[in-house]
């Protein structure tokens, strides 16, 4: 199963918030687009494992993404070794994207970076023919993305490239609010948390807002890379 794009995030909400509106704007342009959560996001103060999952299949359904899948690797202590990189060298095989999205490669929560490195990498050592894995039984092709772009989180990052979301700047906050264990809920009786204040999804708006006016649109999102992009039309340049 054949994906354009393949987006990682290390805890469910981690790609809405980061990437969604980049994701429904592609699907949008006929593109395919798979998710892929590392964890449950079973150590967060708010909601249980079975609440996330829930959660998460809905946000898929906004989205419109051809699949999601979590990786059940634990919260708060996976690691960026051979056991993990070959979990998401299997994935990645599997799907075979052209364009790799994955977490901010530094920000507050520690799970974010780890992630971040952890999918680079694996990115890097799916292309690898002497690195085999198996999906069902069958050896698998060594396949390795031409992209990987990572989205911005709480840190102010400086952004390499920038997403015009601006006609989907609504489907992108109903994704988000999907996940209404983590988000401003008056009658929850959960601990607040830094993300469940009500001025949370303001900022996700104000961001957007805010990376828009550098490239004259309403909203946009930010991203990372690591190396030079290179584009074959300056037409494409906003």
């Amino acid at each position: 199963m054949k994906v354009d794009i393949l987006a990682f995030g290390a805890h469910p909400d981690d790609i809405e918030l980061g990437a969604a509106g980049t994701l429904i704007s592609h699907i949008h342009q006929g593109k395919s687009v798979g998710l892929v959560d590392l964890t449950y996001g079973e150590l967060g103060s708010r909601g249980n494992k079975e609440i996330r999952l829930q959660e998460a299949a809905q946000a898929k359904e906004i989205i419109g993404a051809s699949t999601r899948m979590n990786l059940g690797m634990p919260d708060g202590f996976f690691q960026n070794d051979e056991k993990h990189q070959k979990e998401v060298i299997r994935i990645i095989r599997h799907f075979r994207p052209d364009i790799v999205i994955c977490n901010a490669p530094t920000d507050r929560h520690p799970d974010h970076g780890r992630a971040s490195q952890l999918v680079s990498d694996a990115c890097f050592y799916a292309g690898l023919t002497k690195i085999t894995t198996q999906w069902v039984g069958k050896y698998q092709d060594p396949w390795r993305p031409k992209i990987i772009l990572h989205y911005i989180q709480y840190y102010d990052l400086k952004p390499d490239v920038l997403v015009d979301i601006s006609g989907y700047m609504d489907l992108k906050m109903e994704s988000i609010k999907a996940h209404q264990s983590q988000f401003y809920n008056p009658n929850s009786k959960e601990p607040e948390t830094l993300i469940s204040q009500p001025e949370f999804l303001d900022n996700v708006i104000n961001r957007a807002a805010y990376y828009g006016q550098y490239i004259g649109v309403k909203y946009a999102e930010g991203f990372i890379t690591q190396r030079t992009l290179g584009i074959q039309n300056l037409f494409h340049l906003l």
